[in-house]
């Protein structure tokens, strides 16, 4: 009994062309996974907004101050005012000039939403023109 170690009849023919399409497959899949991913990633970004280095604007002589402070109370000038009475006590500091600027300055502690409330409330007061306060100070 013999055994035949190689037989050329049943080898294959050697093939030299790289087979190219799971490549393809594979990064379609990657392109896919990447896109749904990207959007999710910026989602929750934390911002740590630099200090701003431009010139400050003048100040008027006797500019309206809507202060909020780290308890969420606020005040027009020195004078604290409830939710309900921001638009009064406004117009009594302004002699209702709806067109002199209100300065929003509140506590770096204060939430976002706090200070769209009292945005909101002046404009639902009639008072378009709000400036934002930050500290001055050199940037980093």
């Amino acid at each position: 009994m013999a055994i035949r170690l190689s037989d050329s009849s049943d080898d294959l023919p050697i093939n030299h062309d790289i087979n190219v399409t799971p490549f393809i497959d594979v990064m379609l899949v990657l392109l896919i996974i990447f896109m749904v991913a990207a959007p999710l990633a910026t989602v929750d970004v934390k911002v740590d907004l630099p200090v701003s280095n431009a010139a400050p604007a003048p100040k008027p002589e006797k500019p309206v101050f809507l202060s909020i402070r780290a308890d969420g109370q606020m005040a027009v000038n020195e004078t604290p005012v409830s939710d309900a009475g921001i638009g009064a006590a406004v117009q009594a500091a302004t002699n209702a000039d709806r067109e002199q600027r209100i300065f929003l300055r509140a506590d770096k502690t204060i939430t976002y939403d706090r200070i769209m409330q009292a945005m909101n409330a002046l404009r639902s007061a009639g008072y378009l023109h709000v400036a934002l306060v930050g500290a001055e100070g050199a940037a980093r």
